[in-house]
């Protein structure tokens, strides 16, 4: 388990925050918080690793798939 020294807070709109605390009610994530950390891990997971740069091709990606969750406009 994480500390609190070992967190960063990250601020979303509360209409989204608010929208995901309804989706996700009943699915079994314990909180908003710990969806949106599976979410960005999973993102992280799958963008390769090469020499840990990100290809402009794979931004594009990540930026349209933070789009489509609501995190950029």
């Amino acid at each position: 388990m994480l500390s609190e020294q070992d967190k960063v807070t990250i601020k979303i709109p509360r209409q989204l925050y608010g929208k995901l605390k309804h989706i996700l009610e009943g699915s079994g994530y314990n909180s908003v918080t710990d969806f949106i950390v599976y979410v960005l891990r999973d993102l992280v997971a799958t963008t390769p690793k090469a020499e840990d740069k990100i290809s402009e091709v794979d931004l594009n990606e990540i930026k349209k798939r933070l789009r489509n969750l609501g995190y950029l406009e």
